[in-house]
């Protein structure tokens, strides 16, 4: 049965065009072509064309992760283990290299490099949010800043990896993973030191007064400010 939705039917249109065209008018035009919709009908599916069809692509990835990491038994697994997991899926969602490629290629552009930054940071939550986090401070977006570098990186580097299925790509996030949790037992021993802490006190204050996003927000940046009582 064909799928019904003209984003869906658009997004599999596109993707054998993409390698060749990237994510460009040539590509959404082609693909209007072939999955034979209105005209009308895609660019209201697709008001910014192929750029609404990256960002479709991306968040099926997402999908894709969610959906194998609800299969997956990490109970066993120390914490840092399981992110770990959930990025090599992420990654291992991906059929074809080349539409992540171009996908980078769009998102360096200056206008779209906030559709990237949205992207990354999109998975990023969807990760911590599948493994159980309950932040409700500043270390919500703390979390999701350091696994957007973290991923971010192994992406950069998983594109260039030829290693037999990718094994160097994973050798790299185990240490980029150790890397944050160095950086974690720092912070944490500048909590336990009394001179370290009384000086923090202030700023940590002030951060303590940011919380995570309401379950009703829907637009603007993350999070919301608790001011003083």
């Amino acid at each position: 049965m064909a799928n019904s939705d003209p984003k869906q039917q658009l997004l599999d249109a596109a993707l054998p065009h993409v390698p060749f065209d990237g994510w460009s008018a040539a590509t959404f035009a082609a693909a209007i072509d072939d999955s034979g919709l209105d005209p009308s009908l895609a660019h209201s599916a697709c008001p910014r064309g192929a750029v609404d069809l990256a960002m479709a692509y991306h968040e099926a990835g997402d999908q894709h992760m969610l959906a194998r990491l609800a299969d997956e038994n990490l109970s066993e697994l120390r914490f840092r283990d399981r992110i770990a997991t959930a990025v090599r899926l992420r990654l291992e969602a991906v059929d074809d290299k080349d539409l992540v490629r171009r996908g980078m290629a769009l998102f360096s552009l200056p206008m779209y490099a906030g559709d990237g930054a949205r992207a990354v940071w999109g998975t990023c939550d969807h990760i911590w949010t599948a493994l159980g986090d309950t932040s409700e401070n500043v270390n919500w977006y703390t979390k999701r800043a350091t696994l957007s570098g973290v991923y971010a990186s192994s992406v950069l580097y998983w594109l260039g990896d030829d290693s037999p299925e990718h094994a160097n790509t994973w050798e790299f996030l185990d240490r980029r993973i150790e890397n944050v949790m160095q950086f974690e037992k720092v912070k944490a021993q500048a909590r336990d030191n009394k001179i370290v802490s009384q000086l923090l006190a202030a700023p940590m204050s002030i951060l303590g007064r940011i919380k995570a996003p309401s379950g009703t927000q829907q637009a603007g940046m993350p999070g919301r400010w608790s001011g003083p009582k």
